[in-house]
């Protein structure tokens, strides 16, 4: 009986584990890349939201190249798994403060330029079963070096999971946008209607994806 139980506790732990997933490689113009990805250790995923890892995840290793790509040209990832876990989405951009390569995402740099929300009738998740999430960067983005990071966050767990990735990309032919910027962490509170609903007793008809409006310049 005990082996029973042991065999079922690792199958469980099994299949949590291929539930979960990275963003691992960079989508950028006609172009992908994984040497621009700041990759994570694994994939198991990032919490509490007030982390420092919910920049970039836990000690990703370093990137060892940054994608030029136009304003306006598509961005974002292909992730290593297809998205399991019902809950919403977003790709933001942080501006670099000088060499994307030597900076950690602190401080008030970050904007959101997409986001996947909450689908009624029944409720749920626009962006499960996704392998890639991927927009384009407005065309107002100011030029420079910028970490994009992607982002999923999964309720099906309370406090969230989150999965996400960072790359290293430089813009060019942008514009003169200054959209509003925010901190991660410091971008989600702990109490965020976003992050705390029970999505799996009410009757949700309005869900507002956490974090700060989407900018498209």
């Amino acid at each position: 009986m005990k082996f029973a139980t042991s065999f079922f506790g690792l199958v469980a732990i099994a299949q949590s584990a291929s539930a979960h997933y990275i963003f691992n490689t960079l989508i950028a113009g006609n172009e992908t890349s994984t040497a621009a990805v700041r990759v994570a250790q694994n994939n198991s995923p990032v919490k509490p939201v007030t982390s420092l890892d919910m920049r970039c995840n836990t000690n990703p290793s370093a990137a060892t190249e940054t994608v030029t790509v136009s304003a306006g040209d598509t961005i974002g990832f292909k992730l290593s798994a297809a998205i399991f876990h019902e809950g919403p989405a977003a790709i933001y951009l942080g501006k670099a403060p000088g060499r994307v390569g030597d900076w950690d995402g602190s401080g008030d740099n970050w904007f959101k330029i997409a986001e996947w929300g909450a689908e009624y009738n029944p409720f749920g998740f626009t962006d499960l079963g996704m392998s890639e999430l991927t927009t384009t960067i407005p065309l107002n983005t100011s030029c420079g070096e910028y970490l994009v990071r992607g982002e999923q966050i999964a309720l099906h767990n309370l406090p969230p999971e989150h999965y996400l990735g960072c790359a290293q990309i430089k813009v060019v032919n942008g514009g003169s946008g200054n959209p509003d910027k925010v901190s991660i962490p410091g971008y989600i509170s702990p109490n965020d209607p976003g992050v705390t609903i029970d999505i799996y007793n009410g009757d949700h008809t309005n869900y507002t994806v956490p974090g700060p409006a989407v900018w498209r310049g």
